[in-house]
């Protein structure tokens, strides 16, 4: 499970030209599910993002995580992260879990993310073709992936 985590002052996903989500101060993250993903993935990342102390604090030093702030997430499903692009200059997504293996982990992945933070989170819709639009405070962006813990 790879997700690209960024700190952001709003975001939001439209759909349709509609306004599916949207979240002021919080987190936009990405999430990229592959088929060796299992349930320690999602409970391991879910965990390390909710006490990523990535906001500001009092003193201008990152030292406070989404729960510290009350914070919101916006989480949007995004198969490319798995791409490779090892060979040629067209990218294959051939780690990228399939629908029938991605959308559950996905859900699951949203309730414990909701779980850990102790409130609901906003989301894309899998599969749609969404429009991101965000604003990076910081920048901020860290990339995490479960399956190699630094």
């Amino acid at each position: 499970m790879r997700a690209v985590i960024q700190r952001v002052s709003e975001a939001s996903v439209t759909i349709d030209n509609k306004v599916k989500s949207k979240i002021n101060s919080g987190l936009l993250i990405l999430l990229g599910i592959e088929d060796a993903d299992t349930i320690e993935d999602i409970d391991w990342l879910s965990g390390k993002i909710t006490r990523l102390r990535i906001f500001r604090d009092e003193n201008g030093a990152m030292n406070l995580s989404i729960k510290d702030i009350n914070g919101e997430i916006i989480l949007v499903s995004q198969f490319t992260l798995h791409a490779n692009t090892k060979k040629g200059n067209r990218p294959s997504f051939i780690k990228a879990a399939k629908p029938h293996v991605a959308i559950p982990l996905y859900n699951s992945f949203i309730t414990q993310l909701e779980t850990k933070l102790e409130k609901p989170i906003q989301t894309g819709e899998f599969g749609a073709d969404m429009k991101v639009q965000l604003i990076n405070d910081g920048p901020v962006t860290i990339t995490i992936d479960s399956k190699n813990k630094e």
